[in-house]
């Protein structure tokens, strides 16, 4: 089976925002703070309490500014349930092939989660738009740039661990962007310092972007 034709990322900025453990009550809240600072693209995790009802409400509002989906998708009955939520997006953190190809079918942008370049084919010949390296300051950014020398011109995202201070490395190393969690947002936090955040990822890609990363 030949690899598809890569698809370009479908946003401006290519962060994804995980906001992983929110609750409904305060979704908006945070994803307004994101889109204030810049961020088009927000990832809800099936872990956290309540997802159906915060992906809802963050589509009905942001719909049309952001790229809205959920992460940690691992069966095709949470694919069902999240492409009915009216989200456009899903992220796994592993390679499943049939998982991945029946998330395509449902009309969502699937980032696969991968570690290797075997998971990555895998992944792009089940249709995967774009991949996720995961967890990646496990493998750095020399893993990056190894695999660049094989795959297509694909979309990478680097995810796990990556701050403002580390992003530029993985950017120089051939990713296309990052999947930040825990240095962007941690349950309970007040919405001013996820805005902040945001802000500060937003001014390390920039910067990055405008050194040639």
């Amino acid at each position: 089976m030949s690899t598809p034709t890569p698809t370009p990322w479908p946003t401006q900025l290519p962060l994804i925002a995980i906001l992983r453990g929110i609750r409904p009550e305060e979704a908006l809240a945070h994803v307004q703070a994101l889109v204030d600072a810049g961020f088009d693209a927000i990832e809800i995790p099936l872990n956290s309490p309540g997802w159906p009802a915060s992906i809802r409400a963050v589509v009905a509002e942001f719909g049309t500014r952001a790229l809205i989906g959920g992460g940690t998708v691992l069966r095709n009955d949470e694919a069902d349930a999240l492409a009915a939520t009216g989200a456009r997006l899903a992220v796994t953190p592993n390679t499943r092939p049939a998982l991945i190809a029946y998330a395509v079918s449902r009309g969502l942008h699937v980032a696969a989660g991968f570690a290797t370049a075997s998971e990555a084919f895998g992944a792009l010949d089940a249709g995967a738009h774009a991949l996720k390296l995961f967890p990646a300051t496990t493998y750095g950014p020399g893993h990056v740039k190894a695999l660049r020398a094989v795959l297509p011109a694909v979309p990478v995202f680097a995810v796990g661990g990556i701050t403002p201070t580390n992003l530029g490395d993985y950017l120089r190393a051939g990713c296309t962007g990052a999947g930040l969690g825990s240095d962007l947002y941690k349950p309970g936090q007040d919405p001013g310092r996820t805005g902040a955040a945001a802000r500060a990822f937003v001014t390390a890609y920039r910067d990055a972007m405008a050194r040639g990363r």
